[in-house]
């Protein structure tokens, strides 16, 4: 028998998030329709010939998916170790130390876009790839030493300790223990990520300079024209991105070992 609780979550996600995804997919293959008007669905493929036909959109996509896998790799990297460093260790100036990790999501992207951006023309970096992920660095990896430090604070240190005495390697617990405790961590690091880097604009514009083109950058012209169904069929395209780059995380998160516990396979 399904619970009354149960039943209330699933009527809100399918009023919330599966209906209007469904609507938004509908209505990119079909014309433009009125439902209060009577008008009857005609189904088309002339929104993505359209989209595809577009010079920018291959360019924004190759760009889009290289500069957000690069981020999520180096938010994944840094906001473990960051995060196994702040959670084991205790030293004079944690706090400010933590402080100044969140800094950035209390100071306006915009402003640190501003001045990173004269140091990036200094360096070279301006109007380069390189240049885009480091500024997307900025608004995301405070929120990856986050999670990842309150993962690792949640299962502490007594799995890392037993791991020491018996002898197990750093690699070998990393990829035993921590990995696999941090199944959620990671996923939530890659869906945040993923989101906040491909939803950049501003900032990929500035360090950019226009010759960096992510699907952003090219989305205000798809959204002043008229046609609903080519705006859907662009946010249909735009979501495949993140859902594309999750979906890999998720096999790769298969290759990881599972079990309940997993300081049995140090030896």
């Amino acid at each position: 028998m399904i619970k009354p609780m149960k039943i209330i979550f699933y009527s809100l996600a399918i009023l919330l998030f599966i209906g209007p995804v469904f609507l938004l997919v509908l209505q990119s293959f079909t014309e433009v329709w009125q439902f209060s008007a009577g008008q009857s669905l005609t189904f088309q493929l002339d929104s993505y010939s359209t989209l595809v036909s577009d010079p920018n959109i291959m360019e924004a996509t190759f760009w889009s998916l290289v500069i957000g896998a690069c981020v999520l790799v180096i938010n994944l990297v840094i906001g473990l170790l960051s995060g196994k460093a702040l959670s084991s260790s205790s030293f004079k100036g944690k706090s400010l130390l933590e402080a100044l990790f969140l800094a950035p999501i209390l100071i306006p992207v915009l402003a640190i876009a501003m001045g990173l951006h004269l140091f990036m023309i200094r360096i070279g970096l301006a109007d380069t790839w390189t240049g885009v992920v480091l500024i997307h660095l900025v608004p995301t990896l405070p929120y990856s030493i986050k999670i990842f430090h309150n993962a690792y604070h949640q299962f502490g240190n007594h799995l890392l300790e037993q791991a020491e005495i018996l002898g197990a390697t750093g690699f070998r617990q990393l990829h035993t223990i921590e990995l696999p405790l941090l199944k959620p961590a990671i996923r939530s690091v890659t869906f945040l990520t993923i989101v906040i880097s491909l939803s950049q604009y501003a900032i990929t514009a500035i360090i950019g300079g226009g010759r960096i083109i992510t699907l952003p950058l090219v989305f205000f012209p798809f959204l002043q024209t008229a046609n609903t169904s080519l705006m859907a069929a662009f946010s249909v395209w735009f979501a495949l991105l993140p859902f594309f780059m999750y979906l890999v995380v998720e096999l790769l998160l298969l290759l990881l070992p599972y079990t309940r516990k997993p300081w049995r396979n140090l030896r």
